[in-house]
């Protein structure tokens, strides 16, 4: 079969949130696409993520307050490319597949793709994680509207429509202040399906009841939020 999608940026800003991750980096920064930059976010790693990441070529930014938000929100401000994505670096998701979201993004057909993960094994995703999840998208279509049906952790927008979200949360619930932001601003917002393997290491989140138990209170009060002046007033991402 003939790939006849457009062709993605040659630069885009990856971001990766990295929490002790010596482990998975290696393979998760060989699978970068060719002259993307990789943007390794240290939150406090105890190994060797921060060196390994710089002996493969990553762009290492610190960020020393601890939370998932403030680690991607550091990657984001650290960001120059027009387009940024975002993905976990526990190898649980293939960096390599990435160009498959941006495509939506320079074709102009959508403002923010999600990757809408797809369990290779059964302990890919815990069962607990999979039951919020589907709870978290019935919550997600109840405020927003949108019929999504995962908030993934892969994900791609243009870096300057980020930006006027003006995002705010710094822990778990990042991600979905993300997408109902972006909602509220009528931004057009696409999953597309990536495989969704068993992380290396352990879940510093959904791997414990008590972990998706605290990203759950985080993200209920996201969506308690009233929508955002900037939202309000904005017709969509910046293109």
């Amino acid at each position: 079969m003939i790939d006849d999608s457009p062709t993605p940026p040659d630069r885009v800003d990856v971001v990766l949130p990295c929490l002790d991750e010596a482990a998975a980096l290696p393979w998760v920064l060989s699978r970068i696409p060719r002259h993307w930059r990789a943007i390794v976010v240290d939150n406090g790693s105890t190994d060797r993520s921060a060196e390994i990441a710089r002996a493969h070529g990553a762009h290492v930014v610190t960020e020393p307050r601890r939370g998932f938000g403030a680690a991607c929100h550091a990657g984001l401000t650290a960001a120059t490319a027009d387009v940024v994505c975002f993905c976990d670096c526990d190898a649980s998701l293939d960096p390599a597949l990435l160009p498959r979201l941006v495509a939506p993004l320079t074709d102009g057909t959508a403002d923010l793709v999600l990757g809408r993960r797809r369990p290779t094994t059964f302990r890919a995703w815990p069962p607990h994680a999979r039951l919020a999840g589907l709870e978290l998208a019935r919550l997600i279509r109840r405020r927003t509207g949108l019929r999504l049906h995962d908030l993934g952790p892969m994900r791609a927008a243009r870096r300057a429509g980020l930006v006027a979200l003006d995002l705010t949360d710094r822990r778990s619930g990042y991600p979905l202040q993300m997408v109902v932001r972006a909602a509220d601003a009528g931004w057009r917002v696409q999953e597309t399906d990536v495989p969704y393997h068993p992380r290396t290491g352990r879940s510093k989140v959904t791997g414990t009841w008590r972990g998706t138990w605290q990203a759950v209170r985080d993200m209920r009060r996201v969506l308690d939020e009233p929508p955002t002046a900037a939202a309000a007033h904005d017709g969509g991402a910046a293109r």
